[in-house]
């Protein structure tokens, strides 16, 4: 590759691994790294990371990719990161140093704490100024967790020792070695210490959770200055010009900007988000008010769904259950029966999210008889994943009014062409997969051109472009007898941890 071509470095921080992905002036990857780090666990419902390994592997990707293409760093134009949203870090201030693990977004550990403020009369405030639940899923619970069991933490904090960031944030402290501590609105609205609609800190939501501001990233927008990586980073000064959460960055990179767009990305969890324009729409149904990224052309908003637990389940049949040996093995082992045989499986792993929220739920495999294989427990995974997305799709229909009439999609389980076609069948509506399926990083890469001032120089087109459209086989009786049966086993999984605590 010559390096008169301008490219854009795209840094994808996700749950389990990290990434690197070069795009080109086409919107296209050009190379990619990834490196998969610790998943840590000590405890029921309880998920960390080691910070120093997220930084770590996110380093090491970017060095790889630029010795990939074989480039010079110079021909990088511009960063952009995206990130795994809610995880908590909080950091030493002048060593650079976690002081505690990161508590990861899938983590129940705060749920005592989010019972305390919905006992004192909290939530609706905490719904109204940030268009979010009171549940563990988000920042704030796991900050004030941090601020409770650390000895000294609380102080440290308030004396400004400390700092705290979502996953952007502690990467750009990392990248210009302590000289920016700042975040945008995508991932400050998923904290719920930000008021979406004023677009600030809200003092207010710190003093109900008793979280210093001073440990607050300041918000900037999403296309715009996060400083400059070091040159002992990647062999040269290269300006970071964009950030957005994950979810945010793939609508950003499917180019879901306009009313009534929407999309699913299924990765560690799946993430449905339906735009809804500059209206922070407040959902009846459950569902999530979340700023998208912004790019500078003023305040927009999305209506989301949150799946915890979606590729997930898959890594546990490997990880968990060992029925598989590779992510990869899922899809022929799903295919080689013709439905479940009437096992249903619910992945509440992690509790459940959207439209249920009960963190109190647990996971269930339903139907099993000694005919009951491996391969009918694939296939009830599958279907696991497109029934939640179902959920939340009537969801969005309630809250908006709009049927759906086709769903965009992306992530690393959209390549999954059984669990497209599954999806297809239980929505009704035909199912667009992209050329390009890594519109998270896209999206990333989109901002930081604009942020550097090089947005003209980028044609998505071709990335753009729908490479299949999965069409609905099955008829709507079908349909909805599969989700009756569905909703029926969510009924069973639900509050069991509350059950066997009792016991």
């Amino acid at each position: 590759m010559t390096t008169s071509e301008p490219l854009f470095l795209a840094l994808d921080q996700g749950t389990t691994s990290s990434r690197a992905i070069l795009f080109d002036t086409a919107g296209l990857p050009v190379a990619t790294a990834q490196q998969e780090f610790r998943q840590i666990t000590p405890a029921a419902g309880v998920v960390e990371h080691d910070a120093t390994e997220i930084w770590s592997s996110q380093l090491a990707t970017a060095r790889q990719v630029i010795g990939a293409a074989g480039i010079s760093p110079q021909a990088i134009q511009a960063i952009g990161i995206t990130n795994q949203r809610e995880t908590t870090i909080l950091w030493d201030r002048v060593t650079g140093e976690p002081v505690a693990p990161a508590i990861v977004w899938q983590s129940r550990v705060s749920e005592p704490i989010c019972q305390r403020l919905r006992e004192a009369g909290h939530e609706d405030l905490i719904r109204e100024r940030t268009g979010l639940r009171l549940d563990p899923y988000f920042s704030a619970t796991k900050i004030v967790h941090l601020l409770e069991t650390v000895d000294g933490l609380a102080a440290r904090c308030r004396r400004g020792e400390v700092l705290f960031g979502t996953v952007d944030s502690w990467l750009v402290w990392k990248f210009t070695a302590g000289q920016v501590h700042a975040t945008d609105p995508s991932n400050a609205g998923r904290t719920l210490l930000y008021d979406i609609r004023e677009g600030r800190w809200s003092e207010k939501l710190c003093e109900i959770f008793g979280v210093p501001m001073e440990i607050l990233p300041e918000v900037r927008s999403s296309a715009g200055n996060f400083g400059v990586a070091t040159a002992d980073m990647l062999g040269c000064e290269l300006p970071i010009c964009g950030i957005a959460g994950d979810q945010q960055s793939a609508s950003y990179g499917q180019g879901c900007l306009q009313p009534g767009d929407a999309k699913n990305t299924y990765g560690t969890g799946a993430f449905l988000l339906f735009a809804t324009g500059p209206e922070a729409v407040v959902s009846q149904h459950g569902l999530l008010t979340t700023p998208a990224a912004d790019d500078g052309r003023g305040p927009s908003f999305f209506l989301e769904g949150a799946i915890f637990i979606a590729g997930a389940i898959v890594s546990w049949l490997r990880d968990g259950l060992g029925i598989i040996k590779q992510a990869s093995e899922i899809e022929p082992l799903a295919a080689s029966v013709p439905d479940s045989d009437g096992v249903v499986l619910v992945p509440a792993l992690a509790g459940l999210g959207t439209p249920h929220w009960d963190p109190h739920a647990r996971g269930l495999i339903i139907g099993l008889t000694r005919g009951t294989t491996a391969a009918h427990i694939a296939r009830a995974a599958l279907e696991s994943i497109a029934l939640q997305v179902a959920e939340v799709v009537e969801c969005m229909r309630r809250d908006s009014g709009i049927a759906l009439d086709r769903l965009r999609v992306d992530g690393g389980a959209s390549s999954n062409d059984l669990l497209m076609q599954i999806q297809a069948d239980v929505l009704g509506v035909p199912v667009e997969r992209p050329r390009v399926l890594e519109t998270t990083a896209l999206g990333a890469a989109l901002l930081a051109a604009r942020g550097a001032g090089h947005e003209a120089a980028i044609d998505t087109t071709l990335a753009r472009q729908t490479e299949r459209v999965f069409e609905p086989t099955t008829d709507a009786a079908s349909r909805e007898r599969m989700l009756e049966v569905w909703r029926e086993a969510v009924g069973r999984s639900r509050g069991w941890a509350v059950h066997t605590a009792a016991r």
